[in-house]
């Protein structure tokens, strides 16, 4: 039988650092519109109204919002289901393996802010953006991470994606607190009603996953129309969907949607959202606006909060005893990776809506061109430290 041949596109995707690939490719594509003559149409697309009515339900928004939105309703739905997988059955299921990657996202979500607020406290508006450099985009840094090929070790791997793990459930327990509107007491009754439906399809241990998106989508939008953001459905589902079917352990509806997932938020909805938010025009840049206090305190709590953070409270953590240096990563491979944490693109655009999108005041320009900045300073460190690293530990042994 004569096999068939592959593509290119089949071995590209087949790639595990594809996704990081082509949201970088998804971000320059949408720099050069944003600076080309099609600019106008870039934003005209953006800008494109987009309604759904169904009687008197009406949600009506530009597109822009609908991919912030909807779209990243589905990143954190996957999130939580990872979350949830890891917790009961993967490498977090061991608790040893919770404190070090806990501690360090708990660094590089402060000291990041805490940079942030320095350059920023004596602006209101602008202060609004603290958490914005508290962000880790998992996908840009295991996409660089994984340019490095077969010498990563599994452990450093298995750090980063527990501390960008960590890391995104700060993110949304601040988006929870922080940057909510007017609150809907309607919309959050019908939020309260779906709970305890989830709750019995997950009692019964129900392994249909219509009847999960079904509610799930009753959810987000009652969650949308709450002011409390639609993006939280996700993460609130994720949790009540069963990792294992009670009469057949092995049937996983958890495992089946990551797994079908997956490549729909790698390939389509963190590109797509890569290319509607990180348009910046350069044209007619002045010195202020590059060392406005935003741009300049989103790219260092990025590029030193970050790496500072992260790093300096897992050395105390380790040298307090209370956790160990994985097996396989050095010293210099933690640093490495604690610099590669400081990649915030996705995750700090996101945010950086949030915060600014209802202060009447366009620091669009500022957001974005610190944490472009921020994002490439911190993946070229991280890479190149960690390239040093591992080829002076090729063996992976642990240097602690």
């Amino acid at each position: 039988m004569l096999s068939a041949k592959r593509s290119f596109f089949d071995d590209f995707f087949a790639l595990e650092s594809a996704g990081g690939i082509l949201l970088i490719l998804s971000a320059s594509l949408a720099i050069v519109f944003a600076n080309s003559p099609l600019e106008p149409y870039y934003q005209l697309l953006l800008s494109t109204p987009v309604e759904i009515r169904v009687g008197a339900l009406l949600i009506a928004k530009p597109l822009l919002l609908w991919i912030n939105d909807g779209l990243m309703a589905v990143f954190f739905f996957l999130i939580g289901l990872e979350l949830k997988r890891e917790l009961l059955e993967g490498e977090l299921a061991d608790k040893r393996n919770i404190i070090l990657p806990g501690v360090g996202a708990v660094g590089g979500m402060v000291v990041p802010a805490l940079f942030y607020l320095y350059f920023n406290f004596d602006d209101p508006i602008a202060a609004q953006g603290w958490a914005i450099p508290a962000a880790t985009d998992i996908a840009f840094a295991l996409g660089v991470l994984m340019l490095l090929g077969s010498r990563v070790p599994a452990a450093l791997k298995i750090f980063l994606t527990s501390l960008a793990i960590f890391d995104d459930v700060g993110a949304i327990v601040i988006i929870a607190m922080f940057y909510t509107s007017k609150v809907s007491l309607t919309a959050l009754g019908i939020v309260a009603l779906c709970l305890p439906a989830l709750a019995l399809l997950n009692r019964y241990n129900v392994v249909s996953k219509s009847p999960y998106l079904l509610i799930g989508l009753i959810l987000s939008t009652a969650m949308l129309k709450s002011g409390v953001h639609a993006t939280l459905a996700g993460v609130v589902l994720a949790a009540f969907v069963p990792i294992r079917s009670k009469s057949n352990p092995e049937v996983s509806p958890l495992k089946s949607l990551e797994h079908d997932l997956h490549s729909v938020v790698a390939f389509v909805v963190l590109p797509v959202f890569a290319f509607s938010n990180a348009g910046i025009n350069f044209d007619g840049v002045t010195s202020e606006q590059l060392f406005h206090g935003v741009p300049v305190g989103i790219a260092l709590g990025l590029f030193l909060g970050k790496q500072l953070g992260i790093f300096t409270l897992c050395w105390i953590t380790i040298q307090l005893k209370v956790a160990s240096l994985p097996r396989g990563m050095s010293w210099l491979s933690l640093y490495g990776t604690s610099a590669l944490c400081g990649i915030g693109f996705t995750m700090s655009l996101f945010i950086g809506s949030l915060a600014f999108e209802e202060t009447g005041v366009n620091l669009l320009f500022d957001e974005r061109l610190g944490i472009i900045i921020g994002s490439l300073a911190s993946g070229i460190v991280g890479y190149v430290v960690l390239r040093i690293s591992l080829a002076a530990n090729p063996s992976g042994s642990s240097n602690a």
